[in-house]
């Protein structure tokens, strides 16, 4: 198998638990990776065998800019599920989404939440 991973990426979302999160958006940091379900692409250099590393991350920017979720496991599945769908070659996807301004009265960085997708 080969695996490929996309990390921080950044892209400005409307997703969270209140509505105010879902109005006025805010900057979402996510890493996907991506595994096939061979190696075959060692063996044919073909990009149709790997990861198009271009077209991942134009769906991950199309599903955190232009939908809403109130969990950031609803968004990561989401993303997870349109990749194995457009890829039959991909055996699993994680994605982990980092939210940097939460609601939560006390210090820290952000919340992180990792999604793990299955091919069927």
């Amino acid at each position: 198998m080969a695996t490929v991973s996309i990390k921080n990426m950044m892209f400005y979302g409307f997703h969270g638990v209140y509505e105010y999160e879902r109005e006025q958006g805010q900057k979402f940091f996510l890493d996907v990776t991506c595994e096939t379900k061979d190696d075959k692409v060692v063996e044919t250099d073909a990009i149709t065998d790997g990861v198009d590393i271009a077209a991942v991350y134009d769906i991950v920017k199309d599903v955190t800019e232009n939908k809403r979720f109130t969990t950031l496991s609803a968004l990561g599945g989401h993303i997870g599920d349109k990749l194995l769908k457009k890829y039959p070659h991909f055996a699993a996807v994680t994605v982990t989404t980092r939210k940097p301004n939460v609601p939560i009265s006390g210090s820290l960085d952000y919340v992180e939440v990792s999604v793990t997708r299955h091919a069927e």
